[in-house]
């Protein structure tokens, strides 16, 4: 029987792996891009981070291609990393067979917290370079993703606004026991003024120095005195903690209406993640996301969970990281208010954003109220309105309203002059008198406008291609890289940890882009090697045709 000869297998020799590392990684590997990419990015900002003395530390080149390239194939705990530096053949690679522990790569992470926002845009820019993106249009959308907090240490601005009156009643309640000079003595009667913790610690220590200065107590009745006196003491510096906490808790909410004790940056929202499925509030951030062909161009961090406020400054946002504003912005239309639309219009915006109603406006079988004001007939000149019966609504006044960012907004108020006895008084309105209608004319200006672009040709493109932009990738990041839940505590150190994982989401899709276009040429190049050898036969269908329309599509 011949016998059988096997590889030679020797698993403890000196020598285990090629002498070059890279033998095994592929030419096409994403790994090699982000590579060759990190290598062409200016850094010197993060080298002035380090000091010159000292131990020699990890090249931060090579410290940002490891967490890039974790975080690409969605691994963010820096012990995972640690593990894979010793056993996965594309971290040694990068590493150059460095193994940095855990804790010096969360350091690593945590001193780019500014720096890598920067290392963001220049990322972007070298997709604009390649043609990826133009940098001329945003697809804005916004999610909320929950915080690391614990979502049951919520404080609520209106309980602790409750629980401060009430304590302050009873701060005056005590100070007018107290019978001994105190600083609120030297004010004049007449004078309001405001309890604050310093005034409270100046009326204990001025209640102090009258009891030290009193003499020693001879009866019972001056023994129960100053007893009496020390309670009042113990009260007061017992209720000016009471109020120095919650004027502590009114400092870290300042706009908010709540936040959470173990993450004080964290706005407790109401998330589609709701596993409960009670609607119960969890701590986290409204994210904000500008996309174009599917890459992340530009994104911010809001504490508000409404989107409406988020937009005048995240458009600034893209602004101040590449010196110019968007061309053409697209969104939903929960950002479709007076003062977003005045901002793109100032600065030259085509607003492709949508405003309430848009959809209802556009179903087949939509029939808009004749009562309506925006149904009412409107003579510009002469400034009324017209009613269903005819009857002519003059101007009456200008309301002023103030939204919650303090945009101040204008609405014209018009008023019937005889609507008793209307036929139509049941459907028109219900309420007593005539009637009075309020209309906003820069809005409804601007509405039309918006309506006329999200109508056109371009604004059906524009809103077909926002469904499958930011909303693609929010999907990607929940359920493809399982990125729902931020890890950090603090709005400095999540923007960190988003600012790495939106550069590896580039890099990761610049990777797919460029292979894909690379198979498209290779399709295209045996198409037409196939329509030359078949080209004397006129019966013969060429190959791949089929399959290069349906790859186009």
């Amino acid at each position: 029987m011949p016998k059988v000869h096997f590889h030679s297998y020797i698993h403890n020799q000196t020598v285990l792996f090629p002498q070059r590392i890279d033998k095994d990684i592929a030419e096409d590997d994403p790994v090699r891009l982000l590579n060759a990419l990190v290598d062409g990015l200016n850094m010197s900002n993060v080298y002035k981070q380090y000091n010159p003395s000292g131990r020699n530390p990890y090249h931060p080149k090579m410290m940002l291609k490891v967490v890039l390239y974790a975080y690409m194939n969605n691994i963010y705990s820096c012990r995972r990393i640690e593990t894979l530096l010793k056993r996965d053949i594309h971290f040694i690679w990068l590493a150059g067979y460095e193994q940095p522990d855990f804790i010096t790569i969360n350091r690593f992470r945590n001193r780019l917290k500014e720096e890598i926002n920067n290392i963001f845009t220049q990322v972007v820019l070298v997709l604009s370079q390649k043609g990826l993106i133009s940098l001329d249009v945003e697809y804005i959308d916004g999610t909320k993703i929950e915080s690391k907090a614990n979502k049951y240490t919520f404080v609520w601005r209106k309980t602790v606004e409750n629980n401060r009156a009430k304590l302050i009643k009873k701060i005056e309640a005590l100070l007018g026991q107290v019978e001994d000079v105190i600083a609120l003595d030297n004010a004049p009667r007449q004078e309001t003024v405001e309890i604050t913790p310093s005034i409270l610690t100046e009326i204990a220590q001025e209640l102090n120095k009258s009891l030290d200065a009193a003499p020693k107590p001879q009866s019972k009745e001056e023994n129960q005195a100053v007893r009496e006196k020390k309670r009042q003491i113990r009260e007061i510096e017992k209720h000016r903690e009471k109020l120095q906490e919650y004027d502590r808790h009114l400092d870290i909410l300042e706009e908010r209406n709540s936040y959470s004790k173990t993450d004080t940056d964290a706005t407790f929202m109401r998330m589609k993640e709701d596993a409960m499925m009670n609607g119960q509030t969890k701590p986290g951030y409204n994210l904000q996301i500008a996309t174009e062909q599917q890459f992340i161009t530009d994104f911010a961090l809001y504490p508000n969970p409404t989107d409406t406020l988020t937009m005048p400054s995240f458009l600034e946002s893209f602004n101040s990281r590449y010196g110019h504003y968007t061309k053409t912005a697209v969104a939903d239309s929960g950002y479709g208010s007076e003062e977003n639309y005045l901002f793109m219009d100032v600065h030259d915006m085509d607003a492709y954003v949508k405003y309430n109603y848009f959809h209802k406006e556009q179903r087949p079988r939509y029939t808009p109220s004749p009562f309506h004001p925006a149904s009412l007939y409107y003579n510009k000149e002469e400034d009324y309105y017209v009613c269903p019966m005819g009857q002519h609504m003059r101007r009456i006044g200008t309301k002023r309203d103030v939204t919650a960012s303090g945009f101040v907004t204008y609405s014209a108020r018009y008023k019937a002059q005889r609507c008793e006895g209307c036929p139509l008084r049941g459907s028109c309105f219900r309420a007593k008198g005539n009637r009075i209608i309020e209309v906003n004319h820069q809005l409804q200006e601007y509405k039309q406008k918006a309506r006329e672009l999200l109508t056109s040709k371009e604004g059906i493109k524009h809103r077909g291609r926002r469904c499958i932009e930011p909303e693609a990738v929010f999907g990607q990041m929940k359920y493809n890289k399982a990125y729902k839940r931020f890890r950090h505590f603090g709005k400095d150190k999540v923007r960190m940890d988003f600012a790495f994982f939106a550069i590896a989401f580039n890099i990761g899709k610049m990777c797919r882009r460029l292979n894909l276009e690379g198979i498209k040429a290779l399709i295209k190049a045996f198409s037409t090697l196939c329509k030359l050898i078949y080209a004397p036969m006129a019966y013969h269908k060429p190959i791949f045709t089929d399959f290069e329309v349906k790859l186009a599509a």
